[in-house]
Parts: C-alpha cells; sequence; structure tokens
C-alpha cells in the first residue's frame, strides 16, 4: 500500500487509488499520514478539524471520518481480512495512529534521499549531491496537500514543508552552479523568482546563473527589479551579500566563475569582502 502527502495526497493498492472522497476524511487521513506510526490524540485531530469551534457532536463525527478511511481500507486488495483496517488505522492512547510501513510514505523516499544527499555533501562529492537533491525534489507531485482542506495543525506542517521543499532546491541549485550547470538552471530560477520575488538567495542565484551565462545585462536588472521591490514594499536595502554580487559584476570579478573553493558552503559565500578582496576593493573605486 502507498501514501503520499508531498502533493496531492495518496492512498493507492495495487497501482488503483482507494482514497475517501469526502473533504474533511482526506483532511483526517492527511493530519495521520505526517505523523506516521505516531499516536494523533482526538483533541488535535478536533483542532485541525473544526479551531476553536468544534462543535457538541465532535468526537462522534470524527469518529465518523476515521470509520470511513478504515472503510476505504478495507476495499483496498491486499487488505484481506476484516480485522486489517483496523490494525493499519489503530485506536491508540485517546486518538488514532496510522500505521505505515518503512518506504510506503512518500516522505519516507524524500528522507532517503536527503540522508544520501547529506552523506554526499560530507565527502565533497557534488556530482552525488546534486543527483540526490534531483531525486528528492522529484519526489513531490505538486504543492503539499493541494487537494486537502488544511486547519491549523496542517497549514503549519504544509508550511514547513513547502520551505523544506524550496531549501532543498537552494542546496540543488549551489550545488549545480559549482558543477558549471548555469544553463539549464535559467528557466527554474526565473519561475521561482516570480513566485518569490523577495527572496534574496534565489535571486543570487538567478543572477549568477545569468552571468556566467553571458547575460550580464539581464543579470543587473534581476539586482535592481529585487532592490526596487525591497524598497518599495519594505522599506529596504538588498544584503551586503548581494551587493557584494552585483559589484564583482560589474568588475568581472573571476571569484565569479565556476571554480570555487571545495570547502565554500554556498559559491556565492566567495563574494564577502575577505573572499576577493582586491577585486571587490578595485570595483568600489
Amino acid at each position: 500500500m502507498e501514501f503520499g502527502v508531498l502533493g496531492p495526497v495518496v492512498m493507492n493498492d495495487g497501482g488503483i487509488s482507494h482514497l475517501p472522497s469526502a473533504p474533511k476524511t482526506r483532511q483526517i487521513l492527511a493530519l495521520l499520514l505526517l505523523n506516521a506510526n505516531t499516536p494523533v490524540p482526538a483533541s488535535v485531530c478536533i483542532e485541525e478539524l473544526w479551531g476553536t469551534q468544534a462543535p457538541r457532536s465532535a468526537v462522534q463525527t470524527l469518529h465518523t471520518y476515521v470509520l470511513h478511511i478504515r472503510r476505504a481500507l478495507a476495499g483496498c486488495p491486499s487488505v484481506t481480512t476484516p480485522e486489517q483496517p483496523k490494525q493499519i488505522l489503530v485506536t491508540k492512547h485517546q486518538g488514532y495512529q496510522i500505521c505505515v510501513e518503512q518506504g510506503g510514505l512518500d516522505l519516507h523516499h524524500y528522507e532517503r534521499h536527503m540522508n544520501d544527499a547529506r552523506a554526499a555533501q560530507a565527502s565533497g562529492d557534488d556530482q552525488r549531491l546534486a543527483a540526490s537533491l534531483r531525486a528528492a525534489l522529484a519526489v513531490w507531485r505538486g504543492p503539499t496537500l493541494v487537494d486537502v482542506p488544511a486547519g491549523p495543525r496542517l497549514e503549519a506542517r504544509i508550511a514547513g514543508l513547502e520551505e523544506t521543499r524550496l531549501t532543498t532546491f537552494e542546496r540543488c541549485v549551489e550545488a549545480e552552479l559549482r558543477l558549471g550547470l548555469h544553463h539549464g538552471l535559467l528557466g527554474e530560477l526565473r519561475a521561482l523568482t516570480a513566485d518569490h520575488p523577495t527572496h534574496e538567495n534565489l535571486h543570487a542565484q538567478y543572477m549568477l546563473a545569468l552571468y556566467r551565462s553571458g547575460r550580464v545585462a539581464q543579470a543587473l536588472d534581476v539586482y535592481h527589479t529585487l532592490r526596487e521591490k525591497l524598497n518599495g514594499e519594505l522599506g529596504l536595502e538588498p544584503s551586503p551579500r548581494l551587493r557584494h554580487l552585483q559589484t564583482a559584476m560589474l568588475a568581472a570579478n573571476p571569484a565569479l566563475g565556476v571554480e570555487t573553493a571545495p570547502d565554500a558552503a554556498l559559491s556565492l559565500d566567495l563574494l564577502t569582502p575577505h573572499g576577493a578582496p582586491e577585486a571587490l576593493e578595485a570595483a568600489r573605486r
């Protein structure tokens, strides 16, 4: 049986979906899957479904939603006895726990690829690091739980997972920039900077990919667009790190080339004043 939360919620068996159709039933299923193999108190389920406005019938209604999930499980080909649905979705400690085998949830696959990425980073293997991070990103099938109504508990978890996804992409881009794969990143970075118009690191990565692709004027335009956005909406100037990047581009700083220090956490870290002092000082003059 396969479950998924990194995109539309999934409950498949034998390649066929057995997902309950009712929105609140899917909502409870999603909450349980995000806490797979861990008991979720009934009070947390009720808060997720109704917030602070729970009806008097909340406990009984919650039990009904759980019953609907168990009925859906009973229709799965791999569920062969009447007892199995209650063994998969267990009533436990005044709450519920969904039992998922290792590898049965897409989050498990994501975590496995991220473990590979951590090992690759520790060994300084950018090829393996980029491949592992791309594999982790490929586990996502769209925005997290895009087809599920979200209460306060799910909203927080969804926001956290989407932030994790974005951070994974940033790490992947950094590895691929170090590998000289800047041309292939332009489309993704253009879309993501449009989606995140004040995200400085994405804009810095886009600028660097453009610069290395011979599109210096466009890279500088990205900086000016971001600066106007930050100044107009937030009253802020770009960070010193981003200003150093712009200055380095104007000075054609050799540190912007593909070759980077092997121990640099980010390729853009080479653009701090201590990383290339002479070129940056010359650019300021």
